[in-house]
């Protein structure tokens, strides 16, 4: 006794009704044996009947939308098969037949065997051409002018492809493709290796049914992963007629779960990379496939060599344009070299940098006198001054390697060490320091204010953590921790026009005779005592006699 299961699809849930009597209804009316409410449905719109050799039909009771089996209108009775898909209006119910082997006729043991191990599985390049020459089966269109058909074909997509600019239009000619030369298909995925690390994300979907589109699972759960990765990492193509029957995927929980039964996949690939999978399957019996199946993996291929060509231009502007915002953003912060370096190094996965611990030395540099001075001036006049003075002291940062955290009012805070390890960061920090006060002598012996300006400048060194900190609408990239706070009291003993260094920072120079001792002092929050070191340099002796304006102190981006 043949026993038949029903496999309703409803969105994106599936649920299972077993036909327990030899003449079954379906329909709108709540007595048919099967209550199908939706749009599309007849009151009385199909009856199953088991024939007394135990073979399962379906005829259309004269429903408003007509009965279909694969696609194809029911007009008289009809046998139906293991993996048929019967549509009522906007409703498919896949057939699942279960037959013990001993009733099997001769005929459909032949079938089961033939379509069991109906996986097709090809190297990618045996399918380029497959498909643009055609082998007619229609005597009244030769072979030349079917191929001379379809090459015009794929020159018509190839042009619509390459005018579309974002994934979503990519797609979407895609879709529309498929679904207009393959009518087996019901699902349609496009996965990408976006990050180029070998992970494949599911970019886009549809299906065939518009109005089961909002319910295709965003998530993937319904796409065959094993199926994928395998085309993907082995450059395949891969066509399986019955999932279940296939050892290799039948355990997989998208077939089990979803009901897959006929699956294709190919590699989006250029001569020398594979960049992403065309996937695609529906619920057909794998009688479909076994007969048109090499033909139609052969035009998924061929569109996947063309789809592959505009994601790859893609994935290089996503990539630059990604590139571009991160350096702009970088390039508040770092000096050229180092936006350079961290992009071509790729350390910044997300577009963020981490917080990590780093050893750095924090500088602060800050203008003596500037509420005395922001009281004479417009707001206007203050931001101008601001402005210019941040942009001539910034170059000697920037010219140590430095990274700029931020300014504090008319403040600077800047740091060396970070994001690229600079053992040499206490040196680069007091080479800008010593820059900064010279440079600003020059300023000053050039006119570039009313009146002299003076920084101080306080420098420390130690451990601290370093990177993107906020919340999802703002980041700031900074360095937080003791060794900060120690840095901006120390800043408050600072003589004007002269920088002062802690113990820590004077134990790292190369050099340590620019500095003297200065005493101990204790800072508020810190219950210690801090050796203070002081530089003793005048300004003047800065100065060529033609006062000008001395040159940037290089570094080497990292050691």
């Amino acid at each position: 006794m043949t026993e038949l299961t029903l496999c309703l699809r409803e969105g994106d849930t599936e649920t299972t009704v077993t036909v327990d009597q030899d003449v079954f209804t379906i329909g709108r009316l709540p007595e048919c044996d099967l209550y199908l409410p939706f749009v599309g449905v007849s009151r009385n719109h199909a009856r199953l009947v088991k024939t007394s050799v135990g073979v399962w039909t379906i005829e259309d009771l004269g429903s408003k939308n007509g009965t279909q089996v694969n696609k194809c209108l029911v007009r008289c009775p009809q046998q139906l098969h293991h993996g048929d898909v019967i549509y009522l209006g906007n409703v498919s119910l896949a057939v699942l037949l279960a037959t013990p082997a001993a009733q099997l006729t001769p005929e459909y043991v032949l079938a089961t065997e033939n379509n069991e191990q109906r996986t097709i599985f090809r190297n990618v390049e045996q399918l380029q051409q497959q498909w643009i020459e055609a082998d007619s089966k229609d005597g009244n269109i030769s072979n030349k002018d079917k191929t001379i058909a379809r090459l015009k074909d794929l020159v018509d997509i190839a042009k619509n492809l390459c005018a579309a600019a974002s994934i979503e239009e990519i797609f979407s000619q895609v879709q529309q493709v498929v679904f207009r030369y393959l009518d087996s298909i019901d699902r349609l995925a496009l996965l990408i290796d976006v990050g180029g690390c070998g992970q494949l994300e599911l970019v886009n979907a549809a299906t065939r049914n518009i109005f089961q589109q909002k319910h295709l699972a965003a998530d993937g759960s319904w796409i065959s992963r094993s199926i994928c990765q395998k085309v993907f990492e082995e450059k395949v193509v891969i066509q399986t007629a019955d999932t279940h029957k296939d050892e290799r995927f039948s355990s997989e929980h998208s077939i089990l779960v979803k009901g897959i039964r006929s699956a294709m996949a190919v590699p989006l690939w250029d001569e020398n990379k594979v960049v992403g999978v065309l996937y695609a399957d529906a619920h057909l019996s794998s009688y479909h496939w076994a007969n048109e199946g090499e033909e139609e993996l052969s035009f998924f291929s061929a569109l996947a060599n063309l789809v592959a060509s505009s994601v790859q231009r893609w994935l290089l502007v996503e990539k630059l344009r990604t590139e571009e915002v991160i350096r702009h953003r970088l390039e508040r912060y770092h000096s050229p070299s180092v936006v350079q370096q961290l992009i071509s190094v790729g350390g910044l996965p997300g577009g963020r940098l981490a917080p990590a611990e780093s050893e750095i030395s924090i500088l602060f540099a800050d203008l003596v006198g500037f509420t005395a001075i922001s009281e004479k001036l417009t707001p206007t006049a203050i931001a101008q001054l601001l402005n210019n003075l941040f942009e001539e002291m910034l170059q000697e940062v920037f010219g140590c390697g430095g990274t700029l955290d931020k300014y504090i009012g008319d403040c600077i805070m800047a740091f060396f060490g970070a994001p690229e390890p600079q053992p040499d960061h206490a040196d680069r920090a007091t080479t800008a320091a010593k820059g900064m006060l010279t440079r600003l002598a020059c300023l000053n012996a050039n006119g570039f204010w009313h009146e002299p300006l003076q920084l101080r400048i306080a420098i420390n060194s130690g451990k601290a953590v370093v990177g993107d900190v906020g919340s999802s609408q703002r980041v700031d990239y900074t360095a937080l921790g003791a060794t900060i706070n120690l840095a901006a009291r120390m800043e408050a003993v600072c003589p004007p026009g002269e920088c002062v260094i802690s113990e820590a920072t004077y134990k790292m120079l190369s050099q340590p005779s620019y500095f003297q001792e200065m005493g101990d002092h204790r800072f508020k929050g810190i219950d210690r005592l801090v050796k203070v070191y002081q530089t003793r340099m005048r300004q003047e002796k800065f100065i060529n006699q033609d006062t000008e304006m001395p040159g940037t102190s290089h570094f080497p981006a990292s050691h």
